[in-house]
């Protein structure tokens, strides 16, 4: 298997590429008995992977070629990557983009625990839940309109955007606008 293993990956790391130090990682749940289940990865790639907490955001950005692959397995790690760096910003764009099939999409949301789950927080990271109460802490343009959401303005009975933990919805000036949660605190 570590031959064809290193055929399909050219003998790189099939996340960012890398050269060096590669080593195969079996993408759980599966066990890993099949090329099917696995990857070439490099030791950085390897050693974040089994440390979340480590992730250096910036390595990660070569999952903007990677997320591509044809390689199911290879796919699932970067989505399960993205989705734990979401809060960065740029993996939700790349999370949006990408393609999997039902099966993979199944496989990577498997690997993925409800702890882990990125909760809504505001600018003093406090987590927010439906329904709480926070205050706008700069004047925010609204876009698609002419409303300024001012300093200082009270939001009651938020809503939580589902699928982004950056950002929230509220009443100001009687419209329903989406709101950043890094602009807002909850007010007790």
């Amino acid at each position: 298997m570590e031959q064809a293993l290193s055929d399909r990956s050219n003998n790189a790391c099939e996340l960012c590429g890398s050269l060096e130090n590669l080593a195969v990682f079996a993408v759980s749940p599966k066990s890993g008995n099949s090329i099917d289940e696995v990857i070439h990865t490099c030791a950085i790639c390897n050693s974040q992977l089994n440390n979340l907490d480590s992730a250096d955001a910036n390595h990660w950005r070569c999952l903007n070629d990677a997320m591509w692959s044809e390689v199911s397995a290879v796919k699932v790690v970067a989505y399960r990557m993205l989705f734990h760096l979401k809060a960065e910003g740029w993996p939700s764009d790349l999370l949006d983009m990408i393609y999997m099939e039902e099966d993979e999409l199944n496989w990577a949301k498997e690997g993925i625990s409800e702890d882990s789950a990125e909760k809504h927080r505001d600018s003093n990271g406090v987590e927010l839940q439906a329904g709480d109460s926070v205050v706008i802490i700069k004047d925010l343009n609204v876009k698609g309109s002419s409303i300024v959401a001012k300093r200082g303005t009270a939001v009651r009975n938020i809503r939580l955007v589902h699928d982004d933990p950056g950002h929230i919805e509220g009443k100001v000036d009687g419209q329903q606008i989406v709101i950043v949660t890094k602009y807002v605190k909850k007010s007790s």
